[in-house]
């Protein structure tokens, strides 16, 4: 097993083209999007979806940072970086909603949200828990450990791959309910749309990358041993 093998750039190389792409898509389209007039705030947009929506316990936030934007479903508060939660522009309230969207998600039991939440430890730990039986499995010279290290990765594959339907579907839940709502019209539904696809497509691209790690290391693993 090498952890400096130049075949491992090659692999994921697609992906990182891909998120240098999508982060420039997500610049381009945030910055367009702040310089077009929405109705309302992101805080007051969110206010609304969250309201009508019957989700007046919902707390909204302001967080520090830039794109910090998110929905804190242990605490069932939304939290808003300043510039979406202060400013009436397409960008804000595309982005707010989106996050008004995973509440809604929370409130109704959207499964893809409640199997992602249950695979945040696979997540958070799986990475950790690769390396540690890569260095081990070398130490030791036991291979086996390279496969339970290998399967940990996974969770963290799993979870990316259950976490597109429920981005998308937030976002496509914002589009909707912005217009319903006529909180932007026209001009300001194509800004919010070019934001969020642009959104989703990081996702997307993260995604990848992960996949084509998962299946660089299943083939340095099982293609060694398929060789001895």
């Amino acid at each position: 097993m090498y952890f400096f093998d130049p075949v491992y750039l090659l692999v994921i190389s697609p992906a990182l083209l891909l998120m240098l792409w999508a982060q420039a898509k997500v610049k381009s389209s945030y910055g367009r999007g702040m310089q077009v007039d929405a109705r309302l705030s992101g805080a007051a947009a969110a206010r609304l979806v969250l309201d009508r929506a019957g989700l007046n316990s919902v707390e909204i936030e302001e967080a520090q940072g830039f794109l910090t934007d998110h929905y804190d479903p242990s605490h069932r508060v939304l939290r808003l970086s300043r510039e979406v939660y202060h400013t009436r522009t397409a960008t804000a309230v595309g982005i707010a909603t989106h996050e008004a969207g995973h509440a809604i998600q929370h409130a109704t039991g959207y499964m893809p949200l409640v199997i992602r939440n249950a695979a945040v430890p696979a997540a958070q730990y799986g990475p950790t828990l690769f390396l540690i039986m890569m260095i081990a499995g070398m130490l030791l010279n036991m291979p086996q450990l390279f496969v339970v290290g290998v399967v940990a990765f996974g969770g963290l594959l799993f979870f990316q791959l259950v976490n597109l339907p429920v981005e998308f579907d937030a976002s496509n839940r914002a589009k909707v309910l912005l217009t319903e709502y006529n909180i932007v019209s026209g001009e300001g539904a194509d800004a919010v749309r070019r934001v969020l696809n642009a959104a989703g497509w990081t996702y997307v691209a993260a995604t990848l990358q992960t996949l084509l790690q998962f299946l660089y290391y299943a083939w340095r693993i099982f293609g060694s041993n398929s060789d001895e």
